[in-house]
């Protein structure tokens, strides 16, 4: 029997654990800072609550759940697992409209699951780092979602992000220029999201593949260009003779008051930024680093997919972080702190001998209350071998409880990076190990 997990899944050990943590914690920080609520919603959904939000590639990744009992002969499914965050908020809001704020910001920071090829930073189970605000169309609430976002990256290490921005309507002017019919527009919008990861022959083949025209694919991708560049929206503005069109004017505007934040110099206005989902409808984000395919998370407004539950439409923006592409990318690069590599533990206290048990334990017991992290090693091994269990831990310091030690009323500290050993008082051995760790 295999025990490896399945495949697209992990288990997460020990050091996993704590870059994850480490991650969380600073996007659940600055995520409150804005002014954002926790919110949790359950792992399945009813299958008609995800169904036809996705579009026709989002339905066919949907995890479903085959009815049980004695309906389970049929082969029917009644409920799947959360493809996204977004779908169940909408649901949520519908539900409790009359309990939530006139404008409701929420972050959500849960696992989604998705039937996809697993691939480097791509699974199948994967925590989403979601915020959303709801109930305003204001310029201002795609700006401050993008600097919260900016505000994250930079606060993780990375310094060569940037900022993709796009407009669903923009695309739609795009596709008529092309002369693709309005019929096929989903589709080609679908093989378009794919071009950071199998590039413009990808895309082309993908769309012959879907029926679409040679001459319509070809113009298209001549329109949208090779990347994104800070004057292609001028440029694109004149091509189009859409000056006064609105989205035109909602990107100026969400540029505009952006301009002077965080997210402001990583802008970039890319007529290629397609994000595969359908129920955007208005300004589209995504977050590119080199050397990466696919993107470290995205977003855009979505006004109408409140309204699918509600029954009026409900104006909605959110972004979402992937938390697995960060860590892959952190790790790849060696940006975790040194305090988060060298594993959860500051001190391991040894065990002398068979009578010093008791002694040992009551000094682990005292260096926890000053707020150490202290292991205590369970048998009475020799010294050499509690150093090396120690050392395999990545324990920077061990407390030693020897007979002389015993008899001065001190403790042995012992560095295991530099080698050195300190004899300190009792009483001052906390202060002692945590005056090292901060130094």
């Amino acid at each position: 029997m295999s025990t490896k997990p399945p495949s697209g899944t992990r288990d997460f050990l020990p050091d996993d654990i704590r870059r994850r943590e480490h991650v969380i914690g600073v996007v659940r920080d600055v995520y409150e800072r804005y002014g954002f609520e926790p919110l949790e919603t359950p792992a399945f959904e009813n299958i008609e609550t995800l169904l036809g939000k996705y579009g026709e590639e989002g339905n066919k990744l949907i995890f479903k759940i085959l009815k049980r009992g004695e309906h389970e002969a049929s082969g029917e499914a009644d409920l799947a697992l959360r493809y996204d965050l977004t779908v169940p908020l909408a649901r949520v809001v519908a539900q409790y409209q009359s309990e939530l704020p006139r404008f409701f910001k929420r972050y959500q920071i849960q696992p989604v699951w998705r039937a996809d090829r697993p691939a480097r930073g791509r699974f199948r189970e994967f925590y989403q780092c979601d915020l959303d605000t709801i109930g305003t169309t204001s310029p201002l609430v795609e700006a401050e979602q993008m600097t919260a976002v900016a505000e994250i990256l930079t606060r993780l290490g990375f310094a060569d992000f940037v900022i993709r921005i796009n407009h669903r309507a923009i695309l739609t002017l795009l596709l008529a220029k092309a002369t693709l019919p309005a019929a096929q527009h989903g589709d080609a919008l679908v093989a378009l999201d794919k071009i950071d990861k199998i590039g413009r022959d990808g895309v082309a083949k993908e769309m012959a593949d879907r029926g679409i025209s040679d001459a319509g694919s070809s113009a298209l991708l001549n329109w949208i260009g090779s990347g994104a560049r800070p004057d292609w929206l001028d440029w694109l503005e004149r091509e189009l003779d859409a000056a006064e069109h609105p989205a035109f004017l909602n990107l100026r505007q969400i540029l505009d008051v952006a301009r002077n934040t965080a997210a402001g110099e990583r802008l970039r206005f890319d007529p290629s930024l397609a994000r595969g989902l359908s129920y955007y409808t208005g300004a589209i984000m995504e977050i590119a680093v080199p050397d990466l395919a696919g993107s470290l998370g995205g977003g855009g407004r979505y006004d109408n997919l409140v309204g699918m539950f509600l029954g009026r439409d409900l104006p909605a923006c959110g972004f979402s972080l992937g938390l697995e592409r960060l860590i892959v990318v952190m790790m790849e690069r060696g940006m975790f702190p040194a305090s988060v590599v060298r594993g959860g533990l500051d001190v391991m206290v040894t065990i002398w001998n068979h009578d010093t048990r008791d002694a040992s334990l009551a000094l682990a017991t005292d260096l926890r209350k000053a707020g150490l992290r202290v292991e205590l090693y369970p048998e009475a091994d020799k010294i050499g071998k509690q150093f090396k269990y120690a050392s395999a831990r990545h324990v920077p310091f061990v407390a030693i409880l020897g007979d002389d030690e015993r008899a001065r009323g001190e403790v042995a500290i012992k560095n295991l990076h530099s080698g050195e050993q300190t004899a300190v008082s009792r009483a001052d051995a906390a202060a002692f190990v945590k005056s090292r760790l901060d130094g």
